[in-house]
Parts: structure tokens; C-alpha cells; sequence
């Protein structure tokens, strides 16, 4: 299968049954998506996928053939963070690191779509993501930093 992944143009002998976040960790090396519950819940395989924020976990790699799959590793550098990493990083949204990939990814889609979100709006986007540390209220507070509110 070929795959675009973070701007880089690959292709991997995957089973087509696997699932993406197979293909991304164990064929491509990928750390910046991680296989939480495998089932959905957690969020931590969150990448985006031709411009969709889904959990990878439940994409199987033949759907994916020919795909743009950003992670958060794509998302900025060390030297230029992305604005919604920097926001993370300036409220402390962020502990054990287990809901980062799919929190940021999630703001990041929000904020494409809506840019000036409500409270509301904010906690419905992350609502997809388990955050073990209860991280949520900094994380709102982030992603409302990243909209210059």
C-alpha cells in the first residue's frame, strides 16, 4: 500500500485487514500514534486522514491505500511548534502524554472548521479523547489560547 504519511511518500507490504495504526507503528515506525483501547475510546491513535481527524485504530489499511495521514509528529518541530502545541505547552494541558496526539489532532480539526469556538464546541471535539491525568479543563483552556481568546 502507499501512504503519504507527515508529508513523506511511503509505501509498506501491509495485510490490508491490519488495522492503520498497525501499519503506522509496527511497519512504519510511527510513535506519534499509540494503540490504546484498540476499540475506539481512547483517542491516543488519533491521526488525520485526508484532512479527517480519526482514530486509526478503527481504519483498516486497505481503506487507507493512497492516503495523506498526518500524525502529531508532522504537526511542527521542536523549533516551531504549531500553534495549538504551543498552546498546550503555555496552559500545561498535558501530563502523562497519553491523550496529546488525540487532543491536539482534535483541536487542530476544530479549529480548521471552526475558528472561534465555543466552550461547548471545544469539550464536544475532545470528547472523543481519555485523558488518565483529568487534563480536560487545561486542555479547554489551550485550545481557547490557540484561538487568540
Amino acid at each position: 500500500m502507499r501512504l503519504r504519511v507527515d508529508g513523506v511518500a511511503v509505501q509498506v507490504d501491509a495485510d490490508p485487514e491490519d488495522t492503520l495504526v498497525d501499519v503506522l507503528r509496527e511497519d512504519l515506525g510511527s510513535t506519534a500514534v499509540r494503540a490504546g483501547c484498540r476499540n475506539g475510546d481512547c483517542g491516543t491513535c488519533t491521526a488525520m486522514v485526508d484532512g479527517r481527524c480519526v482514530k486509526t485504530c478503527l481504519v483498516l489499511a486497505g481503506r487507507a491505500d493512497g492516503a495523506r495521514v498526518d500524525t502529531l509528529a508532522g504537526l511542527g518541530t521542536e523549533a516551531e511548534p504549531h500553534p495549538v502545541q504551543e498552546a498546550f505547552m503555555a496552559e500545561y494541558a498535558f501530563q502523562c502524554g497519553f491523550c496529546l496526539p488525540g487532543m491536539i489532532l482534535s483541536a487542530v480539526a476544530l479549529l480548521e472548521h471552526t475558528p472561534s469556538p465555543t466552550d461547548a464546541e471545544i469539550r464536544d471535539a475532545l470528547s472523543g479523547n481519555l485523558c488518565r491525568c483529568t487534563g480536560y479543563v487545561n486542555a479547554v483552556r489551550a485550545v481557547r489560547r490557540a484561538t487568540g481568546l
